[in-house]
């Protein structure tokens, strides 16, 4: 991208960040024991009216670069936080994730920070787990006194996109993750591929050994999710149980995919899902 691209960009951010113009949007992720919902992961989106949408692969990099990206993380818990009242309301008690920048936790109060934030509203911390991408950890070692604190709190710590970046076993088992999330290339190819099974097999066993939940994303496909299933995966997120939606449309999801759960799991033929499928990838 070009400097005056960049700066256009920025400009932009800065004043949606300003005039509240962002806004997030919630996938579904199930357990894969029983369908329930257990937890709902939160996007941010941006559709600028001049720029059109903006995909957070180009913004939030930028946002680390030009110090936005504090306001933006706490722009997004405080969304999410108020999200999870307006839930509670409805009946629905899940958890909430939210992707946060390594950046922020070079803040030693941001854990403080986060813990009044959920105090504020009346959200018991437990409800929160915070996501950051495997790419990220090796220089979260160093920020080990930020992330204990927020495990101290309750609060739980997920790492994205396991098995595609070059931390070592090692740091997997320092740092203090609840969650482990297998990247969707693996699930994507889990079918076709024996070395993709092995992988999600053995991340799986390592989740589980370290005693951490282990989540497989990007789930497209009935044989995919019986797949994972069949290897032990705890919850599992993608096209096929859900889009990423509009909160409003949660409760109205939830009560269309209870009834159909059991079946997914069965011993119907895969053919008859092809147009399941093709629905929700739609």
């Amino acid at each position: 991208m070009s400097r005056n691209g960049k700066n256009r960009l920025m400009g932009a951010l800065r004043q949606a960040l300003e005039e509240q113009r962002l806004n997030m949007v919630y996938q579904p992720k199930v357990s894969l024991r029983n369908g329930s919902l257990t937890r709902v992961e939160a996007l941010v989106r941006w559709d600028d009216p001049e720029l059109g949408p903006v995909e957070p692969s180009r913004f939030v990099p930028l946002a680390e670069e030009h110090g936005l990206i504090d306001d933006l993380t706490l722009w997004g818990l405080r969304t999410i936080l108020r999200q999870w009242l307006d839930w509670r309301e409805e009946g629905i008690d899940a958890n909430i994730a939210f992707n946060i920048s390594a950046l922020s936790l070079q803040h030693l109060d941001f854990p403080d920070l986060v813990e009044r934030m959920c105090r504020a509203l009346d959200v018991p911390c437990d409800r929160l787990v915070l996501e950051l991408t495997e790419g990220a950890t090796q220089p979260l070692v160093k920020m080990m006194d930020t992330l204990t604190r927020f495990r101290i709190k309750g609060i739980g710590l997920a790492i994205d996109d396991f098995g595609t970046g070059y931390s070592s076993m090692m740091q997997l088992r320092q740092l203090p993750f609840t969650e482990v999330k297998i990247d969707q290339a693996f699930v994507c190819d889990a079918h076709r591929s024996s070395d993709c099974r092995l992988i999600i097999q053995t991340i799986t066993d390592l989740a589980h050994g370290l005693g951490l939940i282990a989540t497989a994303e990007g789930v497209e496909t009935i044989e995919q999710l019986r797949i994972v299933h069949e290897m032990g995966c705890d919850f599992v997120q993608g096209y096929l149980l859900s889009p990423p939606m509009d909160p409003r449309a949660l409760k109205g999801w939830l009560a269309d995919f209870r009834p159909r759960w059991p079946a997914m799991l069965g011993k119907e033929e895969l053919a008859l899902w092809r147009d399941v499928e093709l629905d929700a990838l739609r």
